[in-house]
């Protein structure tokens, strides 16, 4: 320090000063150096007042900077102004930045090259950019148009602020492009949606020789992942590797995510795992999301677990990420143990990012009481968190609570977003609520929500699940872009609704449209095929899902197998279930019931045995499937083993559909004082089905116990409004000659108002549908 006093006589002082205020790494060097200014009065000195602006701002003391200039005993110069800009600007502080120029300008202060770039990048933001417009007009006046700098921070505001046609005419107009100007236009176009003029951009820069930086090439890396091109996405990483790009630890991490989003999950895999000299948290959150992303949720947590043993301390971003895996796999109890570590950690779990992965985490596990519990806790209640608890209650069946948590967050004076109204119907639906479905259609409108395609989508869902086809028709038909979404959600509540003939027109429709079809327009139109058995369509649908390149899914292919034994093709069945990659326990059970359906019961137990030989454990709908193709072929044998099978190796408790089917076997045996023992021993009520099996077995066998008496008075507490059971109550008496008896029950069914409903049946002919009843001449 003395030889620094002994500078400070000389005139060059600044020499020293200026070095010795570079140099510091910290805030107290810096302070001390301050002091030794004031004390000797060089803090007088224009330059080494900017520079100690520039420091202190360095150190995030933006207060103090802005002490130093406010203090500067003389006016300050234009280079000062510019400098204390720069900083605020660097802060992220835009408002002060550009007030700072207004106040710059208001005092007549000579405006330089140097003010003009930390200013424009202040006006970047989408509201800003009309003041950056004035900013540009003041470059023109200065005649500072052409320097390359401010040429590129102009490209920079027009670009980040959405204005690509001003920033092209910029771009367009500038004498030399080089690195940092192509790199930006390039990410303007990417950030503004416009991925492919991006790439071409790129085409253009190669063909002027100019070599891209590493800027440049995360541009087009998020270009790649946006347009899910592998094709492009590999010329781009080649084009890295060829020119020997720098591969920093984003543009790494930037190519896996590229990859995990073009279908070249394998290559990002790749990149990852060579990568370990560059791994950070950041490399590892991303490759756990991209996992998450490829919902490959349980290699994401096995990541995590090796993240850990490497020593990699997560941040709140991978514990978010990992608690999505963690509620999407199923693994609560991993999930609890993270939570755990969250509040071991000292990691703010009320955080906005960590609360609303618990919520969801709590959610699956039906803690509603927990989820609001973490709600509650979180240091800042935003939309999206309203959101996630809203959505948590709607999942777990808690409508009128999911429409009390949106009242109360309007209350707290947030605005819903698409996601609430998604949510709240989704609600509406799932207990068949059309009166408060309604309503917040009638919010949609209010709120200006009704263009929202998400928010169309969920309407027609919540309309068609509510019984109201038509009304979802109305809604679908002024949607005016229709995604593959929102025809998969007509057309399968269509069909849902039992409209099975508008489903499959609604199906062609596409099909001639050459829309897009996903695995979902498919289960749903095989669905709508399956309700009608038609079965040359059946076949041509199948035909185009191959086609389409989305066979060997085990869903959609259990699925066609399932709709050929509807119609009746059981064969085919057969050779699409053994043609199968993969079969899960739900191909058996189609199978199963296939061969019921077709009386082939010798083939059900025959595919029940080789379930067992795979290693796949039968459930309670392999066990129904097995017991209605026993009682359809009246193996009685057979069909008590499979129960006590189910009850006692399986440790599976019958349900009232199973106890029904073990009545309906016992009663088409003629053993009906056994069927109606069971019927009094279950450990639930017989239902009218039920009942109605045990009935069937009465006239089959043609006797009319005394519990007829009984069952004829719980039909009406049962099913009142049905006339099916009355009918077969009558018949019953029809067929021992009891007149009176079967007088009586016709008597009772014209009193309650109930009349036998005509049966109707479809045929396929020539691509055509008919329906006819019995005695119908309308199409002779």
């Amino acid at each position: 320090m003395s030889v620094v006093i002994a500078l400070t006589k000389r005139e060059g002082a600044m020499v020293l000063y200026i070095p010795l205020l570079r140099s510091c790494t910290s805030l107290r060097p810096l302070m001390q150096i301050h002091g030794h200014l004031l004390a000797t009065g060089h803090h007088r000195n224009a330059l080494a007042a900017t520079k100690l602006v520039e420091m202190y701002t360095k150190f995030g003391r933006i207060d103090t900077a802005r002490l130093v200039f406010d203090t500067f005993p003389g006016p300050p110069d234009h280079f000062m102004w510019g400098v204390l800009i720069k900083c605020y600007t660097w802060s992220r502080l835009f408002f002060e930045a550009i007030s700072l120029y207004h106040d710059m300008r208001s005092r007549r202060v000579n405006l330089n090259r140097f003010v003009f770039p930390p200013v424009l990048g202040a006006c970047s933001g989408p509201s800003d950019v009309q003041m950056g417009r004035r900013v540009h007009g003041d470059v023109i006046k200065t005649g500072f148009e052409f320097d390359s700098v401010i040429e590129t921070a102009l490209l920079h505001m027009y670009g980040g602020g959405g204005y690509l046609e001003s920033a092209y005419r910029v771009f367009d107009g500038m004498s030399e492009r080089d690195v940092v100007s192509w790199g930006s236009m390039i990410s303007s176009c990417v950030r503004g949606g416009r991925v492919e003029e991006g790439l071409k951009l790129f085409s253009c820069m190669r063909s002027e020789n100019v070599e891209p930086d590493t800027v440049t090439m995360l541009s087009l890396t998020q270009a790649c992942a946006d347009l899910g091109l592998l094709r492009q996405a590999k010329s781009v990483h080649g084009n890295i590797v060829r020119r020997e790009v720098e591969i920093s630890g984003s543009l790494e991490n930037s190519l896996i995510t590229m990859y995990s989003k073009c279908e070249g999950f394998d290559i990002a895999e790749k990149i990852f795992f060579r990568g370990a000299s560059r791994r950070d948290v950041v490399s590892w959150t991303t490759m756990i999301s991209c996992y998450n992303q490829q919902s490959r949720f349980r290699e994401a947590l096995d990541l995590y677990v090796e993240m850990r043993k490497a020593e990699v301390k997560p941040n709140q971003v991978t514990m978010a990420a990992v608690l999505h895996s963690s509620a999407q796999s199923g693994c609560l109890r991993e999930g609890k143990s993270m939570h755990g570590f969250l509040i071991r950690a000292d990691m703010d779990s009320g955080s906005n990012l960590i609360a609303t992965g618990l919520i969801d985490l709590y959610s699956r596990c039906g803690d509603l009481e927990y989820c609001l519990q973490v709600f509650e806790n979180a240091s800042e209640k935003t939309l999206v968190s309203w959101n996630s608890l809203i959505a948590a209650y709607a999942r777990n069946g808690a409508s009128a609570e999911a429409v009390t948590l949106f009242v109360e967050m309007r209350s707290e004076g947030l605005l819903p977003d698409s996601f609430s109204l998604v949510s709240l119907l989704s609600a509406c639906g799932r207990i068949n609520s059309s009166h408060l479905g309604c309503q917040i259609h009638g919010h949609v409108v209010k709120t200006g929500y009704v263009g929202n395609e998400f928010v169309q989508n969920a309407l027609v869902d919540m309309y068609c699940k509510c019984g109201f086809p038509d009304t979802a028709r109305d809604i679908f038909d002024v949607i005016r872009d229709k995604r593959v979404v929102a025809w998969n959600t007509m057309m399968g509540g269509l069909a849902q609704n039992g409209n099975s003939v508008e489903a499959i027109a609604l199906f062609d429709r596409m099909y001639t449209g050459g829309l897009e079809m996903d695995e979902l327009t498919f289960l749903s139109v095989i669905q709508a095929c399956s309700h009608l058995g038609y079965l040359e369509k059946a076949r041509w649908i199948h035909h185009k899902l191959i086609v389409n390149g989305l066979r060997g899914d085990t869903f959609v292919e259990t699925s066609v197998a399932d709709m050929y034994v509807k119609c009746g093709d059981i064969q085919t069945a057969k050779t699409v279930f053994d043609n199968m990659m993969e079969r899960n326990v739900a191909s058996y059970a189609v199978m199963i019931a296939g061969y019921g359906l077709h009386s082939r019961v010798s083939d059900a137990i025959s595919i029940f045995s080789q379930m067992m030989s795979s290693g796949v454990r039968p459930n309670k709908v392999v066990f129904m499937s097995i017991l209605n193709a026993c009682s359809h072929a009246g193996c009685l044998k057979e069909g008590q083993y499979y129960f006590d099978l189910m009850r006692w190796d399986f440790g599976i408790e019958p349900e009232l559909d199973h106890y029904t089917c073990l009545i309906d076997l016992l009663s088409r045996s003629g053993l009906l004082d056994k069927a109606y023992g069971v019927i009094k021993s279950m450990p639930m009520e017989a239902d009218a089905s039920t009942y109605a099996a045990f009935l069937n077995g009465c006239r089959i066998h043609r006797r009319s116990t005394d519990v007829i008496d009984v069952i004829e008075r719980e039909i009406p507490n049962l099913e009142p409004s049905s006339s099916g059971y009355y009918v077969l109550l009558s018949n019953i008496f029809a067929e021992e000659g009891n007149w009176n008896e079967f007088l009586k029950v016709r008597s009772k069914m014209k009193d309650m108002g109930l009349k036998k409903a005509p049966g109707y049946s479809t045929i396929e002919m020539k691509n055509r549908v008919y329906r006819f009843s019995v005695g119908d001449k309308s199409h002779s």
